[in-house]
């Protein structure tokens, strides 16, 4: 290794100058990441030897706020690019090891020996930051995979909250499976912004594919039929079950003063929707 540094350098110059030794040192301590890095490279364009520098040097010269922001940036690419923990965590590990040799080599080609507090004050500082960093990229890694599921679930779910249009005027929202606390407002938000864009004047709520509802569901249903007709749109349930009729009539709740109720989809189409006759 070169030791052509001045005594005014610290260690970030040591390894920027032993870059080469650095990185092979690198790479026998992480064998199973070593033989992906390209594949890494190619699949998220994160550069595992460059990074690895850069997180040294953060650590060395005690750059905390850059060391932070640097971990969730990494936690937010490994996760948008689905890599592998157990590879990021063996290679990280890999690097405080890599570290602490480069430390060791420094203070041989230096003449220098730490002992008492001097290493343990060392030790703590290094490993303090090398485990800020884990933590931070474990939580930007956590926050985004969250973001990423909560986006995809509203996706899912707004696509289960098919408004469709059979007329100029009139709309049919059918329901079906479970409707549980988070469904509601899902509900509630694609029904209110559909009235509004498509100008619908008369929405039919097909709930003939709804076995059951919590009541504290029910209760958010009937708010959700007052905001219909405070838009201006006539609200129109059909297809409600014996079994959910009867939590209702026990709960005390009922739709009848903000929708109107009628038995089957098929018997109000015929009803609401006016069929030209063919000329």
């Amino acid at each position: 290794m070169e030791a052509t540094y001045k005594d005014t350098k610290d260690i970030a110059g040591f390894i920027v100058a032993n870059r080469e030794n650095f990185q092979q040192k690198l790479l026998s301590e992480a064998v199973n990441v070593a033989s992906k890095i390209n594949e890494i490279l190619q699949r998220g364009n994160i550069d595992l030897l460059k990074n690895a520098e850069r997180l040294a040097l953060y650590v060395v010269e005690n750059e905390e706020e850059e060391l932070i922001a640097f971990a969730r940036q990494e936690g937010v690419a490994w996760a948008e690019h689905s890599l592998t923990l157990a590879f990021k965590l063996e290679w990280v590990q890999a690097i405080r090891r890599t570290l602490w040799h480069f430390l060791f080599q420094y203070d041989r080609i230096k003449g220098k020996q730490k002992v008492g507090e001097e290493f343990y004050n060392l030790e703590k500082n290094v490993n303090d930051h090398v485990d800020q960093f884990l933590n931070n990229f474990f939580i930007s890694y956590s926050d985004y995979k969250d973001e990423m599921l909560k986006s995809q679930r509203k996706l899912v779910e707004h696509l289960s909250v098919p408004i469709i249009p059979v007329s100029t005027s009139v709309a049919v929202l059918p329901l079906i499976g479970m409707i549980d606390s988070y469904r509601i407002q899902t509900i509630e938000e694609k029904v209110l912004m559909d009235i509004s864009s498509i100008k619908i004047q008369t929405l039919i709520m097909d709930l003939s594919g709804i076995a059951d509802m919590e009541v504290d569901v029910i209760v958010h249903f009937k708010k959700i039929l007052s905001g219909i007709r405070m838009m201006g749109c006539d609200a129109v349930i059909t297809g409600l079950r014996a079994e959910l009729v009867r939590k209702m009539i026990h709960a005390g709740v009922s739709f009848e003063s903000q929708a109107e109720t009628k038995g089957t989809l098929q018997q109000t189409l015929r009803e609401y929707l006016v069929i030209e006759p063919k000329k």
